[in-house]
């Protein structure tokens, strides 16, 4: 049986765990490691985990985790902007044990009933274009695309100059 509670300090281990697990393949951090190499002695696992870790530390109470027998199965993270009225979903990831069973689409119903009660009247997400699977799902949740962005990416010193 799926729930969905709020994140607890506890959870942290687990939400780290799904994080290197979900965004191998579909991170930016580790596009960037492929081109330069690790990054200040931070694997990308370790630099996407810290993204997350930072949603939860800076709005812990609009983090939700999704549990099925005891068990951490996925999360989403949210923040929200009162002066814009757009609340973001910066991170969602379910474990790739518990996929096929709605749990992506639980949390994200409830990271949106989660930014309407704090008065928001948009959410925005955001993916990778490789990401086939998100890019799939989010408009088929009513999500529609606005625009591309292309990252980029300069080493700053001769230390992540690669040979």
């Amino acid at each position: 049986m799926l729930s969905i509670r709020p994140f607890r300090p506890e959870d942290a281990p687990r939400i780290r765990e799904i994080t290197v697990a979900c965004f191998d393949g579909v991170s930016i951090d580790q596009n960037i490691e492929r081109l330069l190499g690790v990054v200040a002695d931070l694997p990308w696992q370790a630099r996407k985990a810290a993204q997350v870790e930072e949603d939860c530390r800076v709005h812990p109470e609009g983090v939700f985790v999704a549990v099925v027998a005891n068990d951490v199965a996925g999360y989403v993270t949210t923040r929200v902007n009162p002066s814009t009225r757009t609340g973001w979903i910066p991170h969602l990831a379910v474990d790739p044990r518990f996929r096929g069973r709605g749990i992506a689409r639980a949390l994200l119903a409830h990271a949106q009933d989660y930014l309407r009660e704090r008065g928001m009247v948009t959410a925005k997400i955001e993916t990778l274009e490789q990401n086939a699977t998100a890019a799939s799902l989010f408009p088929k949740l009513g999500f529609r695309e606005v625009a591309r962005q292309i990252h980029y990416i300069k080493p700053l010193g001769p230390e992540m100059e690669k040979e």
